[in-house]
C-alpha cells in the first residue's frame, strides 16, 4: 500500500474546503463588503490552534477577490521580529496602492522636506522611472527619518489612502482588507509593533483588517501578562469584533478524517470504529486529525519493527499510541501482570461489570474471568453468599490495576479498540515485539533531557559532581541510557540487581538519591517492600524514586507512605535528580 504525507497549509480554495467553513466565509466576505463605509475597522477571526483560523481566512480572502472594488493584502505576523513588524506591515499595505498614487504621495513628502535632499529625492523620481517596491522604500525612508515627521506619517497614510480609495472606476470607494495571520505564535514586542502599526498608522478609512490569532493567548495570562493597565487598555481598543470559529462537527470530522485518509492511503485500514475514534481523541481539531494520519504513514514506511505485522494489527497499535499514550507505555511494560495491558484490561472490564452487579447472576464465562482476575493480585473469589461485599472488592482490585483503566472502562471508543486488537492472532506477538525490540520513531521510553531538570542549580559540565546514586534493577541493561547521561554529568551511580548488593552498597558509602524499581521476578512489590525495611531500619532516610512504565493508585499511597516519588518518564526523574542535589549540597 502507498503512503503519501499531507501538508499543513490551509485551505487555497473552495474545492480544498472539506469542513464546509466556505458558508462562514461567504458571510464574513459580505460583512466586510457591505461594511467598507465604516471603515477602518478590524475584525478578529478567533480560534486555537489548529482549528482553521488560516483556512477560514484564506477563503474569504477569495471570495473578496471576485468582488468589485475590493483589495487585499496579506501579511504574516510571524515572519518579522519586534520593530521590524511595524515597517513590514506598512509597507505590505503600501504595496498595494497604485504606482502614480505613491508617486504623489512621495512629491507631497519631498516638498515639505528640508533644502537640497528633498529636492534631490524629488528629482530622482522625475528623472528615473521607480517600481513600486522601489517607491515604497523610499516613501518609508522619508516618512521615517526623525521623530517629528514620524509624528505626521498617519496623516500622510491618510491621504495617500484616501486618494487610492477615491481613484476608481466604480461608483463607490474602494477599500483595501488587510489580512494578518500567526499574531498569536508572536513574541510581545512584534503583538505590540503589530498592534502599533495598525492602530495609530493605518487606523484610516479604506481600510479593514482582518487578524487570525487566539484571543486568549493574546490576554493578561498569555503573552502580554506583562502589560501595564494602559497597554492592556490599548490592546482592547484592537478589535471592534470578533468572530470565533467554531469547533467542526461529529459529523463534519469524521468525514474530514475520511478524506485525508483517502489524500493519504490508508482509507481500506480504517473503519468506522477508528474514524470514529480519531474524529473523538483529536478533540476534532484538524491540524491534529492530519498530524495522527502523517504518523501512520511514517511509522508503517520507516520503522522496521512493524514489517512482519498485517496492516489491521499496526494501525491499531498505532492508534493506541496516538491517542492514548499513557495506556500504550503500560502495554510496553514488563511488570506487575501475568498478561500485557490490553489482556489486562479486558480481564478487569468484565471482573468490573460483574462486581458491579452484586445481585444479579453472572454468565459462568464473565464469573471464571472474574475469579481469574481478582486471585492474579491475590485476592480471594467473591463469595455468591455475600454480595454486599463486592463493592469494596472491585475498589481492592482497581488500586492494584494501572491508574486509568476505570476512566478507560468508561470509554466505548477504546474499548472497541482494545476489543479489535485481541481480536487478532498476531498482537500477542507484536505486543512482545514491541516490549523486547526498539521502541517505535515517537519514542516511548521516557527520555532524559540534555540538560537534565529545570530547577534552579547552575547548570555546568559535570553538574551532579560528587553525587552518589543508588540504582536498583533486575534488569539494569533497560536504564543504560539514563545510568549514562548521569555519569557523563559527574554522578557516581551504583548499580544492583537485588535486595543483597543494594545493601552492600548502603553500608559501605553515602547515596544521595536511590532509584529503584517496583517489581522483581514474581514479587510486584519488592522495590516497596526494600525501602520499607531501610526506613525502619534507618538504613538509608535520603529521597528516594520508584522509576516504572506501570503506576497503580496502591504504588502510589505506599510511595507516599515512604517519602518517595514514581516517576514513568525521564523529565520527572531529571527534576527528582536535580532536587536530591540540591537537597545534598545543602547538607554538604
Amino acid at each position: 500500500m502507498e503512503f503519501s504525507l499531507l501538508n499543513d497549509e490551509p485551505v487555497a480554495g473552495p474545492a480544498e474546503d472539506l469542513l464546509g467553513t466556505g458558508r462562514a466565509a461567504r458571510e464574513l466576505a459580505k460583512l466586510l463588503h457591505d461594511s467598507r463605509g465604516a471603515t477602518p475597522f478590524t475584525l478578529a477571526v478567533d480560534a486555537g490552534w489548529g482549528m482553521g483560523k488560516s483556512s477560514l481566512m484564506r477563503l474569504v480572502d477569495a471570495e473578496l477577490r471576485t468582488r468589485e472594488g475590493v483589495h487585499t493584502v496579506w501579511y504574516n505576523a510571524w515572519t518579522s521580529t519586534g520593530a521590524d513588524a511595524l515597517e513590514g506591515l506598512i509597507k505590505s499595505v503600501l504595496m498595494r496602492f497604485d504606482r502614480r498614487v505613491l508617486r504623489r504621495a512621495l512629491h507631497r513628502v519631498s516638498e515639505q522636506r528640508a533644502l537640497i535632499g528633498a529636492l534631490r529625492a524629488a528629482l530622482t523620481l522625475v528623472s528615473g522611472p521607480l517600481g513600486v517596491a522601489a517607491l515604497v522604500d523610499r516613501l518609508w525612508r522619508d516618512l521615517s527619518v526623525d521623530a517629528r515627521s514620524r509624528n505626521a506619517m498617519r496623516d500622510a497614510l491618510r491621504d495617500l489612502t484616501a486618494e487610492w480609495a477615491d481613484s476608481t472606476p466604480y461608483e463607490t470607494r474602494r477599500m483595501l482588507v488587510v489580512f494578518i495571520d500567526d499574531l498569536d505564535r508572536c513574541s510581545e514586542e512584534t503583538v505590540l509593533a503589530v498592534c502599533e502599526a495598525v492602530k495609530v498608522y493605518l487606523d484610516v478609512p479604506g481600510l479593514a483588517f482582518v487578524i487570525g490569532c487566539d484571543r486568549s493567548a493574546l490576554g493578561p495570562s498569555g503573552l502580554l501578562r506583562d502589560l501595564s493597565p494602559a497597554g492592556s487598555a490599548f490592546m482592547e481598543k484592537i478589535f471592534q469584533t470578533s468572530y470565533r470559529v467554531p469547533v467542526p462537527g461529529v459529523d463534519g470530522v469524521k468525514e474530514y478524517v475520511g478524506h485525508c485518509a483517502e489524500r493519504s492511503g490508508i482509507q481500506d485500514l480504517l473503519g468506522e470504529s477508528l474514524v470514529e475514534l480519531i474524529a473523538d481523541r483529536s478533540s476534532r481539531n484538524p491540524r491534529r486529525v492530519k498530524r495522527i494520519i502523517n504518523g501512520f504513514g511514517l511509522e508503517c514506511a520507516l520503522n522496521p519493527v512493524w514489517q512482519p505485522f498485517g496492516s489491521e494489527a499496526v494501525i491499531r497499535i498505532l492508534l493506541l499510541q496516538q491517542l492514548y499514550p499513557d495506556f500504550y507505555r503500560t502495554l510496553l511494560a514488563r511488570d506487575g501482570a501475568d498478561v500485557h495491558a490490553a489482556r489486562e484490561f479486558l480481564r478487569y472490564r468484565t471482573a468490573r461489570r460483574v462486581l458491579s452487579q452484586p445481585f444479579a447472576r453472572p454468565p459462568e464465562d464473565a464469573w471464571t474471568t472474574t475469579v481469574s482476575c481478582l486471585t492474579a493480585y491475590d485476592f480471594g473469589a467473591p463469595a455468591l453468599a455475600q454480595p454486599e461485599d463486592w463493592g469494596t472488592l472491585l475498589a481492592q482490585l482497581e488500586a492494584y490495576l494501572p491508574t486509568g483503566f476505570p476512566e478507560l472502562a468508561l470509554d466505548q471508543n477504546f474499548v472497541r479498540l482494545i476489543e479489535e486488537l485481541m481480536g487478532l492472532a498476531e498482537l500477542d506477538d507484536l505486543v512482545v515485539q514491541l516490549q523486547q525490540g526498539a521502541p517505535p520513531l515517537a519514542e516511548t521510553r521516557p527520555e532524559v533531557p540534555s540538560v537534565p531538570g529545570t530547577v534552579g542549580t547552575p547548570r555546568t559540565a559535570a553538574p551532579y559532581a560528587g553525587m552518589q546514586v543508588l540504582w536498583i534493577d533486575d534488569h539494569p541493561e533497560r536504564n543504560d541510557v539514563f545510568v549514562g547521561r548521569l555519569e557523563s554529568q559527574g554522578a557516581k551511580v551504583w548499580i544492583a540487581t537485588d535486595r543483597d548488593r543494594a545493601e552492600h552498597v548502603l553500608g559501605v558509602t553515602r547515596i544521595d538519591l536511590l532509584i529503584s524499581d517496583v517489581q522483581r521476578g514474581l514479587d510486584r512489590d519488592a522495590g516497596l517492600t526494600d525501602l520499607q525495611g531501610w526506613r525502619e531500619r534507618e538504613r538509608y532516610e535520603g529521597p528516594a524514586v520508584f522509576f516504572t512504565s506501570r503506576i497503580t493508585p496502591n504504588r502510589e499511597a505506599r510511595a507516599l507512605e515512604l517519602g518517595a516519588v514514581v516517576a514513568t518518564n525521564g523529565e520527572t526523574l531529571a527534576r527528582c535528580v536535580d532536587l536530591a542535589y540540591e537537597q545534598a549540597d545543602r547538607q554538604a
